[in-house]
């Protein structure tokens, strides 16, 4: 899977906000916004293809936490991510 390009992540007013810039119109109704440790894996694996397991390995060894803590939480953050299309 890939973060799909069209989305950026910006910093507004302290938020991490993730931003469609190839619509051409705004729902701003539909704001996508990362805690620190999504804005992480954003950032790490922006433009690049990777598996879930790739997301919890980063996970695991940035937090020190347990596989499969870390798989738990990577497949929450996949998940969410598809139902907005910024992975696909």
């Amino acid at each position: 899977m890939r973060i799909n390009p069209n989305y950026k992540l910006r910093n507004i007013a302290g938020e991490n906000i993730v931003v469609n810039q190839g619509a051409t119109v705004t729902n701003m109704t539909r704001i996508i916004s990362l805690n620190n440790s999504a804005r992480l894996l954003y950032v790490h694996f922006y433009g690049k293809e990777f598996t879930l397991e790739d997301a919890a390995e980063y996970l695991s060894a940035t937090y020190g936490i347990s596989e499969e803590q870390a798989l738990r939480d990577a497949g929450l953050w996949v998940n969410s991510l598809k139902k907005c299309a910024v992975i696909e």
